[in-house]
């Protein structure tokens, strides 16, 4: 049999419905979903659907962009377990019906393994090419971590772009495949404010020529990317590859020849944004999704020597601690790959690591400089590898400094009408 008509016939073989994913699920495993719309949506509403009574089967996740009734706790002996919250799941993670599992999004891979069992990956894919070989599509992340290391059933979905990098997955890896046809869903454009302009202008002025970029997901961040429409020879090697770095790279802006790694390529863990950005992926070997256990590796990260990581947060302390991922108590998403940018951008030879954020509120009701971050608040960039703060003040440039001197810088950029308080603060606690 030649290898065109083996692979067909391999295939064929391995071609099903969704709900014959039941028969490779056994009580106490752990699945493994894939994030964000790495999520096969028919196979997981087959397990919900499932004729028989679960016990302690676990689901695994990053990012789902669904509410799932499991999710909510409505199908007993089903647990969904989070690895960082997405809007949809806050509520269930605060009524108590998932968890969440702290970690850096470079760890997560590793600690998947060590974690969990690991029992089956469950993730929507591109349709197979004519070798057999099936794309993640705008996806790499800790799914494609686990290509020929754990069990795949995938669903094709035959809206998800194909796409290059280290993602792909043969029919031979598979214990099943389905099919399924919805459109991908998409993440609505932020309006940018007045504040987040010249936060913008304030990050975008110290970005040399040449540099290689990760840009967080949100308004302020993806505010950054819309002032360097002038700036030459831009690299991207990022986690999030957005719909702003689409237009840079359709002007010459981005073209990745001064990379010191991947040149010419463009490096993401993971895609979102409208369709500009599935469009942009389709087919396009310019860009490659690879595992984020290299994406977000500080090691890795570090080989650009111009490396500028700019990453939003919540409130910044006087110490220059981050929590970007909690209000006090109140858990709002994750750490994601802030922390693993932010070390990676302050070891390369030229690197920049920008925190961004309001001074205040919209309402100006606190400042988000403060003295001493809120009981409760998790911290997730940490002291000792903050380099510089941006409001819309200014920039404070801490790494390097004394605790006297972050105090005068940070306050420098706060909300004039918080500054004559934070003053006093900071003279209360020694620090000034």
């Amino acid at each position: 049999m030649d290898r065109p008509a083996l692979i067909s016939e391999t295939l064929a073989a391995k071609h099903c419905s969704a709900d014959a994913v039941l028969n490779h699920i056994r009580d106490g495993d752990d699945l493994i979903v894939g994030a964000m719309n790495g999520e096969p949506v028919t196979v997981i509403d087959a397990i919900e659907a499932a004729p028989r009574q679960w016990r302690d089967v676990r689901l695994h996740q990053m990012y789902p962009l669904r509410c799932s009734r499991y999710i909510d706790g409505g199908v007993p002996g089903l647990r969904h377990v989070s690895w960082f919250l997405s809007p949809p799941i806050r509520e269930a993670f605060h009524k108590g019906t998932c968890e969440l599992v702290p970690n850096n999004f470079s760890e997560v891979p590793r600690l998947l393994e060590r974690s969990t069992k690991c029992s089956l990956v469950l993730v929507s894919v591109s349709p197979p090419d004519r070798h057999g070989y099936f794309s993640l599509g705008v996806h790499g992340n800790y799914a494609a971590a686990m290509i020929g290391r754990v069990p795949f059933f995938v669903e094709v979905n035959r809206q998800m772009p194909r796409t290059f990098g280290c993602n792909q997955v043969h029919v031979s890896q598979l214990l099943g495949w389905c099919e399924a046809d919805y459109l991908l869903s998409e993440l609505p454009p932020h309006a940018a404010s007045a504040a987040d302009s010249r936060v913008a202008a304030l990050v975008a002025e110290r970005i040399p020529d040449g540099a290689t970029l990760q840009v967080g997901v949100g308004a302020l961040p993806g505010e950054v990317l819309k002032n360097l429409t002038h700036h030459k020879h831009l690299g991207v090697h990022t986690e999030v590859f957005g719909s702003s770095f689409v237009e840079l790279v359709e002007k010459g802006v981005i073209t990745g020849t001064r990379k010191c790694t991947h040149p010419g390529k463009i490096l993401a863990s993971d895609a979102l944004g409208d369709s500009s950005v599935f469009d942009f992926a389709n087919e396009n070997p310019g860009i490659e999704f690879w595992p984020v256990s290299y994406t977000n590796d500080p090691r890795h990260i570090a080989l650009e020597d111009h490396m500028v990581a700019i990453n939003a947060t919540l409130e910044v302390d006087f110490l220059g601690q981050c929590a970007s991922e909690s209000l006090g108590s109140s858990y709002w998403s994750s750490s994601g790959g802030q922390t693993d940018f932010a070390r990676g951008a302050t070891f390369a030879r030229h690197g920049q690591s920008f925190i961004v954020l309001h001074s205040t509120p919209a309402d100006e009701s606190v400042s988000r400089i403060v003295a001493q971050l809120h009981p409760g608040a998790a911290v997730t960039t940490y002291k000792n590898i903050v380099d510089r703060v941006v409001t819309e003040y200014g920039v404070a440039e801490l790494r390097g400094s004394s605790i006297r001197e972050r105090t005068k810088r940070l306050i420098a950029i706060a909300h004039p009408k918080f500054r004559d308080e934070l003053e006093r603060q900071g003279r209360e606690m020694g620090y000034l």
